[in-house]
């Protein structure tokens, strides 16, 4: 059986507000070395949105440690959103 990856809020350099899955993954310096799993943007109003789902139908993104200012767990409410989205 394969074990359930955290769910994380990450608060990006970009002022991006993601919910995600999340992983480490070894990497040269440099070479992104976190892998989101079905990645949702939250918007200001808390609203969750598949991320960059009008380019990609990938579910599974690479992102460099450094573009992350913070990792929190989510409330109740945007974790109860986020599986909706991804079921």
């Amino acid at each position: 059986m394969e074990e359930e990856l955290p769910v994380q809020v990450l608060y990006l350099t970009n002022n991006l507000r993601l919910i995600s899955q999340i992983s480490e993954v070894l990497a040269d310096i440099g070479q992104p070395d976190c892998k989101l799993i079905n990645p949702c943007v939250i918007d200001k109003d808390g609203k969750l949105t598949k991320w960059m789902s009008s380019l990609t139908d990938n579910t599974e993104m690479f992102m460099s440690s450094d573009k992350i200012l913070t990792l929190v767990d989510p409330n109740q409410k945007i974790l109860d959103d986020y599986v909706n989205i991804i079921q």
